[in-house]
């Protein structure tokens, strides 16, 4: 896991500052044309002392359309256990907000004639639920994302010598990752197989190491028993959906790349998702919405091509769309990222730690909530490291 991970996440770690990330999210939506129909957002982001150990996203009120058309904006509450002063914390709460509003987007563009579309229990899929917030956090691995916006606090961007350090300490170990998702699923069926007089603690580790061995090739680093999807029966049979999604995260990209040849910054992305995925929520099945948009069925077959892609194949072509980018910020006047007056994401964002409001987007908009958010972030950062 060092091997995969640990050197080059501190090389990366200043260009990643974490109280930056909230704006960079933001900023990258805002570019690929993503809104939230009038929502509001209460982003809980930092840890704190007896504070639920996961991040996760809900919503007290799912949009939906009234029967006389009157539109109900949704409302939702984002929490994170992000910590300032820990190495690789900018990365991982930028990866978390990706992710986290990328949910947050899709519930708030279901357009239906009831809330029930717009709720996350059955008949929403967790592939489905999944795919649309795993997509986007996949823009934060790739190097012409992070040529605009990863950078440092004196606006410079990330050198592609650490991306490709990184590419060649992690590409040739990403079918351990698939393995490891499919391991879950796989104990599931056997565990769920067992009959009823077998079922014991014994027989149930055992059976763990058995499949983690013929699936992962040896017992994993991550034991299966301490996935806690396992152990919580809202989340059995869960694990799955994660698989199908990561399938068609890779088909959906692969279908902005030969459609309009990039993803990032790309101001299609946003209206596409929101016809084709989002505003139908739980009214068509996953498979045929995946279907509509790329015109075919859900294959993994993105997904193998990615991870068979040589490495130095991927240097290669990471690089020239690294180099790509630099151009085109170049080319719009300035060596880092546009800064209009302000962003507007059709969304109130309410920036919290538990009780305490910090910021408001009410007060002065986005980018001014985000300007409080980071001097707060700062503060705490430099009591941290003075006490």
């Amino acid at each position: 896991s060092f091997k995969m991970a640990g050197s080059v996440i501190k090389k990366m770690d200043p260009y990643f500052p974490f109280a930056k990330a909230v704006e960079n999210y933001a900023k990258s939506y805002a570019a690929m044309g993503i809104n939230y129909a009038g929502a509001t957002m209460n982003l809980d982001l930092l840890d704190r002392k007896n504070k639920y150990s996961n991040g996760f996203c809900h919503w007290p009120v799912p949009a939906w359309v009234k029967p006389d058309g009157t539109w109900v904006p949704s409302q939702t509450n984002f929490t994170s256990l992000a910590d300032p002063t820990a190495v690789g914390s900018g990365l991982t709460a930028l990866t978390t907000l990706m992710h986290e509003a990328g949910h947050a987007a899709h519930f708030a563009n279901i357009r239906q004639p009831s809330p029930l579309f717009s709720q996350e229990r059955a008949p929403t899929s967790v592939a489905y639920a999944e795919n649309q917030s795993m997509f986007l956090d996949s823009l934060v691995g790739d190097a012409c994302w992070r040529a605009k916006y990863a950078q440092d606090l004196g606006g410079n961007p990330i050198p592609f010598a650490i991306l490709e350090e990184e590419i060649n300490s992690t590409h040739p170990f990403e079918v351990f990752k698939l393995r490891a998702m499919l391991a879950v699923s796989y104990f599931e069926k056997a565990l769920y197989e067992l009959p009823e007089e077998k079922v014991t603690a014994e027989k149930i580790q055992s059976l763990a190491d058995e499949i983690e061995s013929k699936i992962q090739g040896g017992l994993s680093p991550r034991p299966l028993l301490s996935v806690p999807h396992l152990v919580s029966d809202e989340a059995s049979c869960y694990y799955q959906g994660y698989t199908l999604a990561e399938m068609s995260v890779h088909q959906t990209r692969e279908y902005f790349k030969k459609k309009d040849g990039y993803i990032v910054d790309n101001p299609n992305v946003g209206p596409t998702l929101t016809n084709y995925y989002w505003k139908w929520g739980n009214s068509k099945p996953f498979l045929d919405l995946v279907k509509e948009l790329t015109g075919k069925d859900l294959t993994g077959d993105a997904w193998v091509d990615c991870l068979k892609e040589p490495v130095a194949r991927r240097i290669v072509r990471e690089k020239r769309e690294y180099e790509e980018m630099l151009d085109k910020i170049k080319a719009q006047g300035s060596g880092t990222p546009e800064a209009p007056k302000d962003i507007d994401l059709m969304m109130e964002v309410n920036f919290v730690d538990g009780d305490e409001v910090i910021s408001s987007t009410t007060d002065g908009g986005l980018l001014a909530a985000c300007k409080r958010f980071e001097d707060f972030v700062g503060a705490r950062v430099a009591s941290a490291t003075s006490s």
